[in-house]
C-alpha cells in the first residue's frame, strides 16, 4: 500500500549551482546578465530557477511584468542562499592544507599592475603559501570596482577610485605612480605645452579612471591637444611615443623609469600628478586574512 507524502516529508534536493545562478540574478538585475557571469546559456539559468522554484515550491521570480523581480519568497531564499554559499566556500577554503595560508582568492588587476608588480607578488605569495590558490583578471580600474561590489571578485588591485565609485569598497593603497609626459628623444628641450600643441595626443582612455585624472589636468592647465589615438595600455602608448608617433601621458613608477627606451620624459601637473595603485575589496569581505598577504607582497617593488 503507497502512502501520500506531503511536500515537508522529502528532503530537498537544491543544487549549490541553482543558488549561485539565483544569487547571481539578484545582484544583477537580469537572467541575462548572470548567464553571461556564468558563462551558462540562458536557457541554463531558466532551468536553474524552475528546478529551485519546483523543489521549494514557491515562485521566487514575479514574472508578470517587462524586467522579472523577485517576490518575497525569493528575497527570503536569495538571503539564506548567500548564507550556505558563504559557508560552502569557507568549508572549501579549509579543507586545503598545508603549511601557511590556504584557501581560493579571485582578485582582478589593471593592467600596470599586470605588467608590474603583481607577477613578483604571486611568485612570493606561491613560495611562501602554496596552498593559497589566486586567480587572476584583467580590467580598467572602474570595471574591476564594480566586479568587486558584485562578489564576483574577492579584491582588485586598481589605482585610487575617482568619484563616482561604490561607497561599500574600501581601498587601501600600496605604492604610487608619477604622471609623465613621455614623447621621442628628438624632442628634448622642448616644453610641455609646446609639445602638445604641435604633435599628436596619444590619449590614456579616458573611461580608465587614470584617464580621468589626466584629462583634468590637462582642462585645468588649459592645454589643447590634438588627439591621435585612446588606448588603455601604458607600454603600448610609452612605446609609440618613445617612436615619435605623438606625446603620450601615462602613470609611470620609479622603478619602470630604470628601463624606459631613449625618451623625453617630462613631469606631468603642476605640482606632479600622482596616482596611488591599492586593493580595493568589499567592505564585508571574508577574505581579508587572505587580501592581506597579496598586500604586503604588492609593497615591495
Amino acid at each position: 500500500m503507497m502512502h501520500a507524502h506531503s511536500p515537508r516529508d522529502r528532503s530537498p534536493r537544491v543544487s549549490l549551482k541553482a543558488l549561485r545562478t539565483l544569487v547571481t540574478i539578484a545582484r544583477h538585475g537580469t537572467f541575462a546578465r548572470a548567464a553571461d557571469i556564468l558563462s551558462l546559456t540562458p536557457s541554463a539559468v531558466s532551468l536553474h530557477i524552475r528546478s529551485l522554484e519546483e523543489e521549494l515550491q514557491v515562485t521566487l521570480f514575479d514574472r508578470s511584468r517587462r524586467q522579472v523581480s523577485l517576490t518575497g519568497a525569493g528575497h527570503l531564499v536569495v538571503e539564506r542562499a548567500e548564507g550556505i554559499l558563504a559557508a560552502y566556500d569557507d568549508m572549501a577554503d579549509a579543507l586545503v592544507s598545508g603549511p601557511g595560508l590556504s584557501g581560493r582568492l579571485k582578485i582582478g588587476a589593471i593592467h600596470t599592475a599586470l605588467a608590474g608588480r603583481l607577477p613578483a607578488a604571486l611568485v612570493r605569495i606561491k613560495a611562501e603559501h602554496p596552498h593559497l590558490h589566486i586567480s587572476v583578471l584583467s580590467g580598467m580600474s572602474a570595471e574591476l570596482a564594480r566586479r568587486v561590489e558584485d562578489g564576483e571578485l574577492d579584491a582588485a588591485i586598481t589605482t585610487e577610485p575617482v568619484a563616482p565609485y561604490p561607497a561599500n569598497l574600501d581601498f587601501t593603497p600600496l605604492y604610487q605612480n608619477r604622471f609623465w609626459a613621455v614623447a621621442g628623444a628628438a624632442f628634448a628641450g622642448v616644453s610641455l605645452r609646446e609639445l602638445l600643441a604641435t604633435q599628436p595626443f596619444l590619449r590614456f582612455d579616458k573611461r580608465a579612471w587614470a584617464g580621468r585624472i589626466i584629462e583634468q589636468e590637462l582642462r585645468k592647465l588649459q592645454l589643447p591637444v590634438s588627439e591621435q589615438m585612446e588606448l588603455d595600455s601604458q607600454q603600448a602608448l610609452t612605446h609609440m611615443a618613445s617612436m615619435g608617433l605623438g606625446v603620450a601621458i601615462v602613470p609611470l613608477a620609479d622603478e619602470d623609469l630604470l628601463h624606459l627606451p631613449d625618451v623625453t620624459l617630462l613631469p606631468f601637473g603642476e605640482p606632479q600628478r600622482v596616482r596611488h595603485v591599492g586593493l580595493i575589496e568589499h567592505a564585508s569581505s571574508r577574505r581579508r586574512h587572505l587580501t592581506a598577504v597579496l598586500k604586503t607582497a604588492l609593497k615591495q617593488p
